[in-house]
């Protein structure tokens, strides 16, 4: 294989490294947070969990981010070098500011952007990317309300139970955890396993966009070995950012956020886990009581929901220009 290639199959890799670092946090928190297990235990869950994920829920999501974004025609190496260059940029950007930022729409934003650059706007398949636009942006409001439903639905059943129904919430989140690390490895893997095919296919190393099983694997270790090292920090640090969260508002977390991701999964839907997880705890507190929400730590959500498409389109459509005119031989 050509050295570029070789780069865009380590970059990709990286950015699933850094996407499983940049959401370690996030899938974890609300299993350590209620203390229903211990932290060394609920990082070792999730990320054998994110590991297998992959293999399970098919490879719908794969071909939303491979063929339904930009014209094949549209799409050259140095487009999908660029895009994944602009992706991991912003993501190493907003994991240092603790801003709770999409890897999936710096990701598309990257492909939007310098596919855009090499052939038009009119490159941009306007049917796929209005259902990868409407996966982003409906999947937090509906891990919000679900989340909000979900707690008054079991506080509803509950109503009436014995103290010891705590101790059903937290032994419980040991299935809950393992079905939201399922699910974040099936959506999250899926993303650069599109981008590794799409520059396989583009290449001419394979006929059809079909995803090879060595993709498949290269992909789960990347995103779960960024999870586990990524995961670290919060064993040493664990805290709430939202509210004190309890045995309860895990369980409910975890079930809300993993239905929506694996139904995204299933549909060919991309989803930020990041922001479904965020909006699915607020949901959860705000179902008990509003006030017991920080709802100011919303505020980076909604910032980085809005930006960082624009933002990761812009930087890659620069940097293609910069490339084609100074790099030519790239």
């Amino acid at each position: 294989m050509p050295n570029i290639i070789i780069l865009i199959i380590c970059l990709t890799l990286l950015f699933g490294f850094l996407n499983g670092m940049h959401d370690s946090r996030n899938v974890i928190t609300t299993i350590v947070s209620s203390r229903a297990y211990s932290p060394q235990i609920a990082l070792g869950i999730t990320v054998l969990a994110e590991l297998s994920g992959p293999f399970i829920f098919g490879v719908a999501v794969a071909n939303t981010i491979g063929r339904g974004i930009a014209d094949p025609a549209s799409i050259s190496l140095k487009v999908i070098l660029i895009a994944l260059c602009s992706a991991v940029i912003w993501n190493l950007f907003t994991w240092k500011l603790g801003i709770p930022s999409s890897s999936s729409h710096a990701l598309i934003g990257g492909i939007i952007g310098a596919a855009s650059a090499r052939a038009g706007a009119g490159a941009i398949q306007a049917d796929g990317l209005l259902k990868i636009l409407i996966s982003l942006f409906a999947s937090p409001i509906l891990g919000f309300v679900l989340g909000f439903i979900l707690l008054r639905f079991i506080f509803a059943l509950c109503v009436d139970a014995p103290l010891r129904i705590n101790e059903f919430f937290k032994k419980s989140q040991l299935l809950t955890a393992i079905a939201l690390g399922l699910s974040h490895g099936s959506n999250d893997g899926q993303k650069t396993m599109g981008v590794i095919t799409l520059a396989l296919v583009t290449g001419g190393y394979i006929n059809s966009f079909a995803v090879p099983l060595w993709v498949v694997a290269a992909c789960a270790l990347a995103l779960s070995g960024g999870t586990a090292i990524g995961g670290w920090a919060l064993l040493r640090k664990p805290g709430n950012t939202y509210y004190k969260i309890r045995p309860i508002d895990g369980f409910s977390t975890q079930i809300t956020a993993a239905l929506v991701i694996i139904g995204a999964s299933i549909v060919g839907g991309p989803v930020s886990a990041t922001q479904v997880i965020n909006t699915a705890i607020m949901g959860v507190g705000a179902a008990e009581r509003a006030n017991k929400v920080r709802w100011g730590t919303a505020k980076d959500i909604i910032a980085a929901w809005i930006l960082t498409i624009p933002a990761t389109a812009c930087i890659s459509a620069g940097m293609y220009w910069l490339a084609t005119r100074y790099l030519i031989g790239l």
